[in-house]
C-alpha cells in the first residue's frame, strides 16, 4: 500500500488531497469497516404535515390523542474530537525528506478527513508555549475544509511548554471527547504526564502519538557535531559517538515511562517515527474508538 508510505505522500502538494488518498487507501485496506454509514438518533414530535411518510406517525400518541404527530430525528455524531497539534519550533526538525511537523500535520489531516467520513464532529487545537489556536468540533464540509486551510497554513516556531499549553486547552473543552494529540514531547516528563492527566480527569479519552525522527533515536553520526536547539537556539558541540549507548538508554526508559504511566491513566500512548507508513495511527485509533464504544 504505497499510498500510505510518508515517502509517497510528501511528493503531493495539496493538504487535502493528501488526506483523502490517506484515508481512503487506508480505508480500502479493511475487508471490514464498522465505523461506515449514518447513525441516527430520536430528537423530539411535532404535528403531522401533508407530505409526511406514514411510516413516521406515532400510532400509540394517536390513540392517545386522537391527532397525528410524527417523529423528527437527527443526525447523530458519532463521536465528537480534538485534533491537538504542537507548532513549536523543534517539530521543523527532518533527517529526511519529511520533517516531524510535516508527518503530524498530514496525519492530523488524514484524521480530520476520517473522522468527517465517519459523521463525527472533530474540532482543532494549535499550539506551542505562547500561543495557540482553537477552533470548536462542528461536522460541515466547510468545517473540514477551513480545518485543513489552517493546518496547512502554519509554520512551526517557538518553544514548548506542555503543561500550560493542555492545560489551558482543556479549558476550552465544555464537553467531553476523543483528543488526539500530535507532538515530539519535548519537555520535561512530569510536566507532560500533568498535562495528560488533568485531560483524562475532565472525562476525556486520551489518544496520543509520540512523533519523533529515526535519527533522534539512532544518533547515527561519525563525527564530531554541533547541535543546535530548534526552539532555544542553543548550541552544543558533542561527538555523538562517545555518548549513543547511553543516549539510547535513556530513551528507551523514557519511551518506557510514558508507556506505563500512560497505561495506568487510560491514555493510549504510540511512539511513531516519521518513515512510518500512516495506517500505523490509524489502526491504533481504531483500537481506542473501539473501548469507547
Amino acid at each position: 500500500m504505497r499510498h500510505l508510505l510518508p515517502e509517497v505522500i510528501c511528493k503531493i502538494k495539496r493538504l487535502d488531497l493528501r488526506a483523502k488518498l490517506v484515508v481512503e487507501g487506508f480505508l480500502s485496506g479493511l475487508h471490514k469497516s464498522s465505523y461506515k454509514g449514518q447513525a441516527i438518533e430520536f430528537a423530539d414530535y411535532r404535528p403531522y404535515l401533508p407530505g409526511d411518510e406514514l411510516k413516521r406517525i406515532d400510532w400509540k400518541i394517536f390513540a392517545k390523542t386522537d391527532k397525528f404527530w410524527v417523529r423528527e430525528y437527527e443526525e447523530e455524531t458519532n463521536l465528537r474530537a480534538y485534533l491537538f497539534l504542537d507548532t513549536s519550533g523543534s517539530m521543523k526538525y527532518k533527517s529526511k525528506e519529511m520533517s516531524k511537523f510535516e508527518y503530524a500535520s498530514f496525519l492530523a489531516a488524514a484524521f480530520a478527513y476520517l473522522l468527517f467520513k465517519q459523521h463525527d464532529s472533530v474540532g482543532l487545537a494549535l499550539f506551542n508555549k505562547n500561543n495557540y489556536q482553537y477552533l470548536p468540533p462542528q461536522f460541515s464540509k466547510s468545517h473540514l475544509a477551513k480545518i485543513l486551510e489552517i493546518i496547512e497554513s502554519v509554520k512551526p516556531e517557538g518553544e514548548t511548554d506542555i503543561y500550560k499549553s493542555l492545560t489551558d486547552l482543556g479549558k476550552k473543552i465544555k464537553k467531553r471527547g476523543l483528543i488526539i494529540i500530535f507532538s515530539d514531547f519535548f519537555d520535561k516528563k512530569e510536566n507532560i504526564l500533568k498535562g495528560l492527566k488533568n485531560l483524562r480527569h475532565k472525562k476525556n479519552e486520551v489518544l496520543v502519538f509520540h512523533i519523533l525522527d529515526p535519527n533522534e533515536i539512532n544518533l547515527n553520526y561519525e563525527e564530531p557535531l554541533t547541535f543546535k536547539d530548534l526552539e532555544t537556539k542553543r548550541e552544543i558541540k558533542l561527538d555523538p559517538r562517545s555518548i549513543k549507548k547511553e543516549y539510547q538508554e535513556t530513551l528507551k526508559k523514557l519511551f518506557l515511562y510514558y508507556k506505563q504511566e500512560c497505561a495506568a491513566h487510560y491514555i493510549d500512548y504510540n511512539l511513531i517515527f516519521t518513515n512510518m507508513p500512516f495506517d500505523y495511527a490509524f489502526f491504533s485509533y481504531l483500537a481506542k474508538r473501539a473501548k469507547i464504544k
